[in-house]
């Protein structure tokens, strides 16, 4: 069985690929990417965490170059400082990342796909989230034209609201910096969109930006067929005081790596708050007493959950990272597709570079900037 199923996410990966193919092309953001070759290569240091043992031997691409559709709003100066006058700007869309040396092949990819399918490229502004200020340059060489600006988020903010998880990555101080958006951001910033590391974009992303909040401040797909009890624990659910947050409402799972947030409504309810204070309630339960298991997710379903507005299914198709340990690969959920989500243990860079990708790997690869430097000559 364990053959068949392997075949039949082949078949479907080789059919997606078919199917998108032509959007790499002839999908309208092609008329605004006028360019298919790379313009270079770029050498960065071997400090670049890479799981390949010949990473010195890699580096990452120049993007292709890019500009917008005959019937966008006219940018100029695309790699300027970005000043306030140009965060500002009511015609961009804002989309928020973060970058880290471990998931940098990711975000980079993420970005590339957005550029790739975007019909104003030129009107995306990325808010980068780091932790260490040196991966500025980096991304500067390999976007060249690329609007946007980088913002540290100290560690220290969360590391000691952070409990231990089930998993030593959702312990990472920079996962929580979404928390703290609608601090971080300019106050011109009213709505951002939120993206993980582990995703491309094979839509315009414009068509998210646009969705119609309903006076929520998170919009995100939503997921009720979850088992929602089981992202918290038998002693949360035993005491009334603690499960009673959700007396009338509805709540339903959803995936924070991909949200469409409301920064004007976030900043007035104080919601960063509200997400600290479920942390401490976590953080000062210890042992037997925690209330729920992994990082930062619990937090916002208990804030958000039965308050999101709902955002059709296409923006997060995920899952697809499966369990690197077991070697399990996951199919695509039925439906149409303009984000694929490569969350869960496993990676589609770490997979490639061990010779041991899964057949949905193969969709993330065409946005992958990271491959062989040129020699000197």
């Amino acid at each position: 069985m364990l053959w068949l199923m392997r075949l039949s996410s082949l078949i479907t990966a080789a059919l997606l690929t078919v199917v998108l193919s032509p959007s790499l092309q002839s999908f309208p953001p092609a008329e605004a990417i006028r360019s298919s070759h790379f313009d270079g290569y770029l050498r960065f240091p071997a400090q670049i965490a890479v799981p390949d043992p010949r990473a010195r031997q890699f580096a990452f691409r120049r993007a292709p170059f890019f500009r917008n559709a005959g019937d966008c709003v006219a940018r100029s100066e695309p790699n300027s400082s970005p000043g306030n006058s140009t965060v500002c700007d009511p015609s961009l869309v804002h989309i928020a990342i973060t970058l880290d040396e471990e998931y940098l092949r990711g975000s980079i990819a993420a970005v590339h796909s957005i550029i790739q399918h975007s019909s104003c490229p030129e009107n995306v502004f990325f808010h980068f989230l780091v932790s260490d200020t040196g991966l500025e340059s980096l991304v500067r060489s390999v976007f060249p034209q690329l609007r946007f600006k980088v913002y540290f988020f100290d560690p220290n903010r969360v590391r000691g609201l952070i409990s231990t998880s089930v998993r030593q990555a959702l312990e990472q101080p920079l996962n929580y910096a979404r928390n703290y958006l609608a601090d971080l951001l300019e106050p011109c910033v009213g709505r951002v969109i939120y993206l993980d590391s582990d995703l491309v974009v094979i839509d315009d992303v414009a068509k998210l930006w646009q969705y119609d909040l309903r006076g929520r401040t998170v919009g995100a797909p939503e997921y009720c067929h979850a088992n929602f009890t089981k992202y918290f624990t038998e002693r949360f659910w035993s005491d009334r005081r603690l499960s009673g947050t959700f007396a009338g409402r509805n709540p339903c799972y959803f995936n924070t790596g991909v949200m469409v947030m409301d920064l004007n409504r976030w900043r007035r309810g104080a919601f960063t708050r509200r997400i600290e204070y479920w942390m401490e309630v976590q953080k000062n339960g210890g042992g037997s007493d925690r209330i729920y298991e992994l990082g930062s997710l619990p937090p916002f379903l208990l804030v958000f959950a039965g308050r999101v507005a709902p955002i059709e299914h296409r923006w997060n198709q995920h899952g697809l990272g499966g369990d690197s340990v077991k070697g399990s690969c996951r199919d695509l959920h039925p439906g149409p597709v303009s984000l694929l989500h490569w969350s869960g243990s496993g990676k589609p860079w770490v997979r490639l570079s061990s010779g041991r990708p899964c057949p949905l790997d193969a969709l993330w690869a065409p946005y992958d900037l990271y491959g062989p430097a040129l020699r000197p000559r």
